[in-house]
């Protein structure tokens, strides 16, 4: 069995003083992984118990995400807390984004298990106050307990990646957290909505904390032996951290990310109702949203540094533009071309198949020298679905376009966010781990509330109406130029984010 640092020397490549690896350069491929893996893939004798368990903990939480929409209408109804039906989905947001920051500092100063037990549990009580709620502000609460669960999660799931598996295996363990949001994202809604319509929404939620006892039986005892505790220092100098904005102290970075996560709550919470007054939320959301991204994300991530900066810039600008575009989609279906809801939903479908196809082909050793035109070449494919996207505005253009249109967007979404999931942790010294998942998740969930807003606040401003309005009614028309508003400005901010494709090597050292 090997010691805990020797699993350290395995999962990062040799470091500079910046904690990034010394032999990536614009000039040189990044290195293929070592394909002699004496314990096979994933699945392997040494790591099959490991990767079924977290991929099943992935597995809930996509099921959780995909079939909580379905029931979320019902339940506000019924607790007569329509009025509260958005800060439900705000209140998930924002204490994830708190558990996010929290997790890293956690995981990296003792281990992702704690992390990872306290977020599943989390996750599970959550569930359970929505569950059993009897008023509307209850099953907030739940979902805010449910959101710190899930950010303590997603980041401690990284830093086991990071610790449990060799270089070589990533991408394949990435691939499989992709996979595991296929068959959620098919059946999630359609079997959340017979539950509920049989017996009852609440079951929606009080079902799911029983299925969490399989992935902790599994993963925690592997994880124990294998990525446990803290991991030393490697820099010894502590100037890794000054590059990743590590350098923050840790009561400081606590609040750092309470004021991310308040400060985007009262963004949200501005963008509900469009009158002047939603300026003075809006203002101090700002306010304290920004410096506290600025500490808690690599120095350099805005101007597109090269290396680790840019991996955690293009993940934000590829999943911000992506999901504010997808939100879109089926009211733009109903609404102009007359689908059913159903019908609507079920062009996006397809998109799970090939997202998890795009992930499956960055995983592959043979592409590994080649990750950054993978990147490249994803991000146009994005780019291009969600510009072909609003073609279905024109009468003569079939409906099934969209579909397709969506099914290219999404491989290329496969070969991005996993790739830049595998890039990050190349890119990070093992103490930086947990703090640059945190960094990446951040960019990530940022980068979908502001881009939403803003297309929010664009459709509504051409004719579209609210957002809220048309996501739980959808029987009125809009604008047509209002859906364009939103598409193809998102268009062009996946479109930059080939250029920042470009920048995900580190520079050259021109000393």
């Amino acid at each position: 069995m090997t010691t805990p640092e020797s699993r350290d020397t395995d999962v990062a490549p040799p470091t500079t003083r910046t904690g990034t690896p010394a032999e990536l350069s614009p000039s040189t491929p990044l290195p293929a992984p070592d394909t002699g893996d004496p314990g096979g893939g994933v699945l392997g004798r040494p790591y099959r118990a490991l990767s079924i368990g977290i991929v099943s903990v992935v597995l809930l939480i996509a099921f959780e995400a995909t079939a909580v929409g379905t029931a979320m209408p019902v339940a506000a109804r019924e607790l007569h807390g329509v009025s509260l039906y958005a800060f439900a989905f705000s209140a998930f947001f924002t204490t994830s984004l708190f558990g996010m920051v929290f997790s890293g500092q956690w995981a990296d100063r003792d281990g992702p298990l704690a992390p990872l037990a306290a977020g599943i549990s989390a996750f599970a009580a959550g569930l359970l106050i929505a569950g059993t709620a009897g008023a509307m502000w209850v099953f907030v609460l739940g979902r805010a307990v449910q959101g710190l669960g899930g950010g303590l999660v997603v980041v401690a799931l990284y830093v086991v990646v990071s610790r449990a598996y060799p270089e070589r295996l990533r991408p394949s363990i990435m691939a499989a957290f992709a996979a595991g949001w296929v068959v959620p994202s098919v059946v999630g809604p359609l079997l959340a909505g017979t539950v509920t319509e049989h017996l009852g929404w609440r079951w929606v939620f009080i079902g799911i904390p029983v299925l969490v006892v399989l992935p902790l039986g599994l993963a925690l005892p592997q994880i124990r032996s294998r990525a446990a505790g803290p991991v030393p220092d490697a820099a010894g100098d502590g100037t890794g951290a000054e590059e990743t904005g590590a350098e923050a102290r840790p009561g400081r970075r606590i609040r750092l990310a309470l004021g991310v996560s308040l400060g985007a709550g009262l963004l949200q919470y501005a963008a509900q109702d469009l009158v002047w007054l939603s300026l003075l939320p809006a203002a101090a959301g700002l306010a304290l949203l920004v410096p506290s991204v600025l500490g808690l994300l690599p120095r350099g991530t805005y101007r597109a540094a090269h290396g680790l900066p840019s991996v955690v810039l293009l993940r934000g600008i590829s999943a911000g533009s992506f999901v504010a575009a997808e939100s879109f989609v089926p009211l733009m279906l109903v609404t102009q071309r007359g689908l059913s809801p159903t019908m609507a939903g079920m062009s996006l479908a397809l998109g799970g198949v090939t997202w998890a196809l795009g992930s499956f082909v960055q995983s592959r050793p043979r592409c590994a020298p080649h990750r950054v035109r993978l990147v490249t070449g994803g991000m146009v494919l994005v780019a291009a679905g969600v510009a072909a996207a609003p073609s279905v505005l024109i009468p003569a253009v079939p409906a099934w376009t969209v579909a397709v249109a969506w099914a290219f967007g999404c491989f290329g979404m496969g070969l991005v966010i996993s790739s830049t999931s595998v890039l990050l942790l190349e890119l990070s010294a093992p103490h930086e781990a947990g703090a640059n998942s945190a960094a990446l998740q951040i960019s990530d969930g940022l980068s979908n509330a502001v881009l939403l807003a803003a297309g929010g606040a664009a459709f509504a401003a051409l004719g579209g109406g609210t957002v809220a309005t048309h996501t739980t009614h959808a029987t009125t028309g809009s604008h047509p130029a209002a859906f364009a508003a939103v598409f193809l400005p998102m268009s062009a901010v996946a479109l930059a984010g080939v250029w920042v494709a470009q920048r995900l090597r580190t520079a050259p050292d021109r000393s």
